[in-house]
């Protein structure tokens, strides 16, 4: 993979590894939404899929991951335009919005310590499915 690949590369241009390794594992997309059913808001929530390592913030079962949470998604470069809901330090969407990845991103830092320390990832700030109840009472304002 070419060192700083996301600076001279579109999103179009960039090869599967590189698209994958624009993810900073912060774990926060793996976060249960809600939709007010009276103004269609995206709600989010600390809930955690039940897939997500909430220390080490990744999926626990990658490669299987579509066909054990029907609900989870793909992130592509074709439907980019349809993932509002991203976080708003994302690297799909900030470089989709010319922006550049943020000091923390383990691509920049060389590891995932950087976004940790940060406070960017999900560690220790979510709560598994099985042990959420409601999710209304779990509703958050940082992963947004």
């Amino acid at each position: 993979m070419q060192a700083d690949f996301w600076y001279t590369k579109s999103l179009e241009q960039m090869t599967d590894k590189e698209w994958e390794a624009l993810c900073d594992g912060c774990g926060k997309c793996c976060l249960n939404k809600l939709i007010d059913e009276d103004t269609d808001e995206l709600i989010h929530t600390n809930v955690a899929c039940e897939l997500l390592n909430t220390h080490s913030c990744a999926c626990s079962n990658y490669e299987n991951r579509f066909s054990i949470v029907p609900d989870c998604l793909k992130i592509t470069r074709d439907k980019l335009d349809d993932y509002f809901w991203l976080p708003s330090t994302c690297a799909y969407r900030l470089l989709a919005e010319g922006q550049s990845l943020p000091s923390w991103h383990p691509l920049r830092t060389g590891s995932k310590s950087a976004m940790h320390k940060a406070g960017q990832s999900v560690r220790g700030k979510v709560v598994p499915e099985s042990k959420a109840g409601a999710w209304e009472d779990h509703i958050i304002t940082w992963a947004g």
